[in-house]
């Protein structure tokens, strides 16, 4: 989504330092807002650990603009073959878009069709099947986001974490079928330096459909000391006039459940501080 100060504004993700997200992790928006960072993410695990009164009072105190991103483990899919984790997806995805609204966000980032982390060989009937089904998922989604004035953000993953959405085209096709200005696109750098030939095209094909983008290098560590060519990134963003914000993802070993899915199996930097503040200080030339 646009900001109001006609740039990219950079931000970064909870998931740099913790996970699950809680009361505790709160004042993490106090360390976020130091570093200079404009926008920060806050990723929701479990919706009853997040404290919204607090959030609102850090913010308050530390004007930041505000995302909030999913996690989908084995029993939240919506192309689960068992209506019941169907349904306990919907069900969960409801109570994101509640927290959104609570906090004004209007953004809710994710991979919000399927589990992380499920990937298998399907015939082209079964793949049609979990396609479908993820259209009907995401459409009941998308309605319900748009009662509580919110964008959905489709996000594609990399092979290793998905076998349904790998591209910025699947991703696309995925949103045009569902056709619903509630349901749009997240970019994922880190996904897109495995899975697309070329980031820029990648980007210049979600076009005016990108409202949010993690800005992930290469090994998941700190932008700038990978392979991801930046350059094309901000080429990419450039030419579809993105305003919005580019987030810092990353995890911390410690975190287990999501180190588990996401592989993270060893340190990626010095400390997980020196990972923001050196990531935004590079974000910061690249997008000046």
């Amino acid at each position: 989504m646009k900001n109001s100060t006609g740039r990219v504004g950079i931000g970064v993700n909870a998931w740099v330092w913790v996970s699950p997200f809680n009361r505790q992790a709160t004042s993490l928006m106090a360390t976020a807002a130091a570093m200079g960072f404009d926008a920060f993410t806050i990723p929701v695990e479990d919706p009853d650990l997040v404290d919204i009164e607090m959030i609102l009072a850090a913010q308050e105190k530390h004007p930041m603009r505000l995302y909030v991103s999913g996690a989908y483990g084995p029993t939240r899919d919506l192309t689960h073959e068992d209506s019941r984790f169907r349904q306990e997806s919907l069900d969960y995805i409801r109570h994101l878009l509640e927290i959104c609204e609570q906090l004004d966000v209007k953004v809710l980032a994710g991979p919000a069709y399927s589990a992380t982390g499920k990937r298998r060989k399907l015939s082209e009937t079964e793949r049609k099947r979990e396609w479908d089904l993820a259209v009907a998922g995401l459409t009941i989604a998308g309605k319900m986001a748009e009662d509580h004035g919110v964008t959905m953000a489709i996000e594609p993953l990399n092979r290793f974490e998905t076998d349904l959405v790998n591209t910025a085209a699947q991703a696309k096709a995925l949103i045009s079928e569902i056709d619903l200005p509630s349901v749009k696109m997240h970019l994922d750098t880190f996904h897109m330096h495995i899975e697309e030939k070329s980031i820029y095209d990648a980007i210049v094909l979600a076009g005016e459909d990108l409202v949010y983008v993690d800005t992930s290098e290469s090994d998941r560590g700190t932008p700038g000391k990978g392979q991801v060519n930046w350059s094309d990134v901000a080429r990419g963003l450039k030419e579809i006039g993105y305003l919005g914000d580019c987030i810092i993802e990353s995890f911390t070993p410690e975190c287990e459940e999501i180190a588990d899915a996401a592989a993270i199996w060893r340190p990626l930097a010095r400390d997980q501080d020196s990972l923001a503040r050196d990531g935004r200080k590079f974000l910061g030339r690249v997008f000046a």
